[in-house]
Parts: C-alpha cells; sequence; structure tokens
C-alpha cells in the first residue's frame, strides 16, 4: 500500500490560563501523488494558494466535498 503524509497544523494553547484551545486549522495528507486537503480553516483557501504558486489543479484533491460533489469543483476527484 502506498504511504500517505499527513500533515496538521492546530491552534494549542490556553485562554486566560484557565480555558483550554485546541483545533485544527488546517489538516493536508498527500498520497498517490496528489494533494488531498482534507479540513481548511484558514481565511485564503490553501488549494489557491498551491494553485498560485504552480501546483495543478488536477493534483489537488478538496476531500472535505463528498465524492459524489468534487466532480463539480474544477479540483481532482480523487
Amino acid at each position: 500500500m502506498p504511504k500517505a503524509y499527513r500533515y496538521q497544523l492546530v491552534n494549542v494553547g490556553w485562554k486566560n490560563s484557565s480555558t483550554r484551545i485546541y483545533g485544527c486549522v488546517l489538516h493536508v495528507d498527500i498520497k498517490d501523488g496528489k494533494i488531498w486537503v482534507q479540513h481548511d480553516g484558514t481565511e485564503d483557501a490553501i488549494a489557491d494558494q498551491l494553485v498560485a504558486r504552480g501546483v495543478p489543479k488536477q493534483d489537488i484533491v478538496l476531500a472535505y466535498h463528498a465524492p459524489h460533489v468534487r466532480q463539480y469543483t474544477d479540483f481532482a476527484v480523487g
């Protein structure tokens, strides 16, 4: 089975020294030669930033969309 690489950016820490903060901002997997955006809580969509830096749309899967919906995006379906 091909190996997948997983990357996450999370907020972690404390608010007012009493409330724990933990939340996923961005989750991206690289598998089968494609970038799978699992979660994108960024202000500027990571997929658009990747395209602006030269990554072809056919190499990016918006995995947070259901598989049957992905065909209606300009990005890869899987």
